[in-house]
This record gives structure tokens, C-alpha cells and sequence, in this order.
């Protein structure tokens, strides 16, 4: 996404050479280019810093996806070879409506985990910021959109009435009310508030009376208010607990629809939102930050670690200072290149595959390729006194806007985030937050072999910055002399 910020500076470039060439003609073209020129000069003096607000991101592939195009067709009505061909070239690098739809679900994911609301995240107003930015008419309204068309009426309703707040106040949009209030009636309507739902479509015909699809609905909702109103009447021992029913979480009753995990869910966000369990005194006692050696191990006598225990049970510590900067940087730059989709294991065919909940890109890196890597690999033998042999490559992740890794087993850290993006592990309500250079360490699995069911664990969506990690998994192979195995199942 940094790449393609370059990819718009460039075209804003191009654009503005076609404008000096047709300045009269296209004036329109003209505050086009204007409008994105300041835009593209502050985002890339600090890239990853602007994209760190999933707002920036959100409009990135909405400009590029939908927008761009827009101005294609205005452009060729005129002879503009030179900007035309610079745009077909970098055509290739645009984002996708999938694109354009992810990072859309991004924003969404993020509002249910942080309990924001549409107003908040469209006026920009995000932990962490540097960047603001706000949503406009059409941001909202594209929003909304998405939302729809995956049946999502809860987040339709949600952004539509944001869309049409704005309307009110006063924001600039070529869309107009009525169409907004269609989304909106409909939405409300699907989740069987049908008095509402006829207020907006009323509301509708007064400024446009001959809209044909109000007039129908307007009917309708009529039809099946006096039905259900027939009905509390005759049922209304019954209907009073249906209305206890009807006060329910709108949000729960979405995950209804979408076959949602509830429990696991619910727990997983308010962790990622700080809301977790809060340790006892006498537990918080046993807790210690030292200088580690590891048994005097001969690279760390003359400079031990700073070992933190975060956790007790599972025992999750953290090693602060263990990446350098310079290190971090030649990580990136060694994994940028191959960073892909990352994938599961499917449990049906035994494939990888793709997961909603897991968004995130990954790169593995090995010792042999660059010294940095191998100096990285001993270092993490040396702390943790396990054989690297057997243990798998460093995997880099980077999680970018609305990227998470939802509750899972596995039977490493390198970057600060602004805000979200912590390693909560759901079943004992410990929460791990980011913080650059550190190194966050556990078992998962006992000394016996089996599987330790407390390291269930999931990485928090990014709400503000980028989170890049490097992740070592060490294999139970190989470490019989350094492990040895135990009698006991769980110790």
C-alpha cells in the first residue's frame, strides 16, 4: 500500500502536465488534480505513518479503485496521450473491488472491536493519530454499500444514518438524501423495526413523491404494522416477553445471522479493548523484571537480557531490547518483497488457504540468506537455550489496516502501534501489547507433550500505526537433551 501511495503521487504528476497542456478546456481535471495533490506530497513524507489510520487506507482504495476511473472516461473525451498512457500503466498496480470491499470490512472489524461509532471513526477521531482524516458523504455512503450487499444490516444502518447526518448538516455529496434513506428504511426494516422503518419512508416520499419503491414500501410497512399490531393485542401476555427478546444487543442479533462464536468473541474484544482480568495482588507478587543470563550462557554473561514476566499461568515472558533498529529495518527490507496473504491449515482438505479471520501478510526468512537473520536465529537459542535445528523459519507478518489473527492454537515482536494490534490469549484474559524490540516468549505445550489449552491466543486488529512482527515456532523435535521430556501431563 506504501508503493501504491508512490503510484497515486505519480499520476497526480502526470495529471497535472496533461493540465498544463489542456488548462483551458479542463478546468474540471484541473481542481481534480489540485484536490490530491497536497494530499499525495504529506502521505508520502511519512507513508506508513499515514496509512496507519485505516481512514487514509479506506479512501486510498477507494480512489484508486472507483475514482480514478471516473476520471478516465472525462479525460478521453479529449486527445490526453500522454496522461492516458501513464495511467494505463500503472492501471496494473490499482487495487481490486476486492480490495476496495477488505478494506472497508477492515473499518467495520475495527468499530465492533473498539466499540466506536460511525461519527468517531468519520470525524477521525482515533487514539493516536497524526494523520486526521475525514469521511466524507460518499465515504460513508460506499460504507454502508458494502455492508448491504454481504446482508450486513446492523453496519448498514449504522454508516447510511452517518451518510445522511452529514446530509443534514450540511456536507457537499452528488448523493442525494433519498437515496441514502433507501438503504437506510430497508436496513432498519430487515432487522424488524418497522415503525422506524416507515417513518424514513414517509420521510422519503415528502421529498420525492413519486419514488416508486417508497410508495410500495409505504404499503407494505403499513400492511404489516396493523398485522402485528392485531397480533400484540390478541398475544399480549406473550408479546411482552418478545419485547424483552426485541431489547437484545442489534449487534448480537447480527452475529445471529452470520453464525457468529459469541462467547469467544465477546471476550476476545474486550481484551484487545483492555477490559481483561485483572491479576490479584498475591499473583502480581510472583511477577519479576531481571537480567537473564540463561545458566551463563557465554554470549550473555557480559550483556544479559531484561527479562519481564508478563504472566504466570501460562507463563508468558517478555524480552525487552532484543531487535535493534538497524536489524528491524533489514528484516523489513528482506521480507517487503515476498510478503503474502497468509494462510491456514484447511481442516477438510488440508490445504492452505486464505481466512477471514486471519489478515495479515507473511514472509519467511532464512539464516543461510543474510547474516541478520542468522545472528537473530542464535540470539533467540541463546535466551530461550532451544535447539534452532528443528524449529521452523522466521516468519514476518505485518498486519496492516483492521489486521488480526482471531483466538487459535499454534500446537517474537518488532514494532510499537499507536493503537490495538495487542496478543491477548482468550482463555486465561491476559493481554500482551506491542511494543518495538521486545520479544514475548511461551510454551504450548507441557513438558509431557501435551498440548497447553491456556496458550490459546489471537493477535488484535491495528485500530492506528502498523505492527510488524517476527515469529520463530520451535519444534518439540529436536530438543530432547534441552527439554527433556516429563512424567507429569501438565507441568
Amino acid at each position: 500500500m506504501t508503493d501504491l501511495l508512490y503510484t497515486e503521487k505519480d499520476l497526480v504528476t502526470s495529471l497535472k502536465e496533461y493540465i498544463r497542456q489542456e488548462e483551458n478546456r479542463l478546468e474540471k481535471v484541473k481542481e481534480w488534480a489540485g484536490k490530491l495533490d497536497s494530499l499525495t506530497i504529506t502521505a508520502t513524507q511519512d507513508p506508513e505513518g499515514y496509512l496507519g489510520h485505516p481512514v487514509n487506507a479506506f479512501k486510498l482504495m477507494k480512489r484508486l479503485n472507483s475514482e480514478w476511473a471516473d476520471l478516465e472516461s472525462l479525460v478521453l473525451k479529449d486527445t490526453a496521450n500522454g496522461f492516458i498512457s501513464n495511467l494505463t500503466l500503472q492501471r496494473q498496480f490499482f487495487p481490486t473491488d476486492e480490495d476496495q470491499t477488505g478494506a472497508a470490512k477492515a473499518l467495520l472489524r475495527l468499530q465492533d472491536t473498539y466499540q466506536l461509532s460511525a461519527y468517531t471513526i468519520s470525524n477521525g477521531d482515533l487514539p493516536g493519530v497524526v494523520h486526521k482524516s475525514q469521511m466524507t458523504v460518499a465515504d460513508c455512503f460506499e460504507l454502508g454499500k458494502i455492508a448491504y450487499t454481504e446482508a450486513d444490516y446492523y453496519h448498514t444502518e449504522l454508516w447510511m444514518a452517518q451518510a445522511l447526518t452529514q446530509l443534514d448538516e450540511g456536507d457537499e455529496s452528488t448523493i442525494d438524501k433519498v437515496t441514502v434513506m433507501d438503504y437506510l428504511s430497508y436496513a432498519i426494516y430487515q432487522q424488524g423495526e418497522l415503525e422506524r422503518a416507515l417513518e424514513l419512508t414517509k420521510r422519503m416520499l415528502k421529498l420525492d413523491p413519486n419514488h416508486q419503491r417508497a410508495n410500495g414500501n409505504l404499503k407494505y410497512f403499513e400492511f404489516q404494522l396493523e398485522k402485528q399490531r392485531k397480533a400484540e393485542s390478541e398475544k399480549k401476555e406473550q408479546e411482552d416477553k418478545k419485547k424483552e427478546k426485541k431489547v437484545l444487543d442489534k449487534r448480537d442479533a447480527q452475529r445471529k445471522r452470520s453464525k457468529d462464536p459469541l462467547p469467544e468473541r465477546k471476550k476476545y474484544e474486550m481484551l484487545c479493548r483492555g477490559e481483561g482480568i485483572k491479576l490479584t495482588p498475591r499473583r502480581q507478587s510472583r511477577l519479576f523484571c531481571r537480567y537473564f543470563d540463561n545458566n551463563r550462557n557465554p554470549r550473555l554473561l557480559l550483556a544479559p537480557v531484561k527479562k519481564e514476566d508478563e504472566w504466570d499461568r501460562p507463563r508468558i515472558v517478555r524480552y525487552h531490547d532484543i531487535i535493534s533498529d538497524s536489524e528491524i529495518m533489514t528484516v523489513k527490507e528482506l521480507a517487503k518483497p515476498r510478503l503474502k496473504r497468509a494462510t491456514v491449515h484447511d481442516p477438510v482438505t488440508g490445504k492452505l488457504t486464505t481466512a477471514h479471520y486471519r489478515v495479515s501478510k507473511s514472509a519467511w526468512l532464512s539464516g543461510y540468506e543474510h547474516s541478520t537473520i542468522e545472528k537473530i536465529n542464535q540470539r533467540i537459542e541463546d535466551i530461550t537455550g532451544l535447539e534452532m535445528d528443528t524449529a521452523e523459519e522466521l516468519q514476518v507478518a505485518n498486519y496492516g489496516v483492521g489486521g488480526q489473527y482471531e483466538p487459535h492454537f499454534d500446537f517474537g515482536r518488532m514494532s510499537d502501534v499507536s493503537a490495538g494490534g495487542a496478543t491477548v490469549f482468550t482463555d486465561v484474559g491476559a493481554a500482551v501489547w506491542p511494543k518495538k524490540g521486545t520479544a514475548v516468549f511461551w510454551y504450548n505445550l507441557f513438558a509431557s507433550g501435551e498440548g497447553d489449552y491456556s496458550t490459546r491466543h489471537a493477535a488484535c486488529p491495528v485500530l492506528v500505526g502498523n505492527k510488524w512482527v517476527s515469529n520463530k515456532w520451535i519444534h518439540e523435535r529436536g530438543q530432547e537433551f534441552r527439554r527433556p521430556c516429563d512424567i507429569s501431563e501438565n507441568e
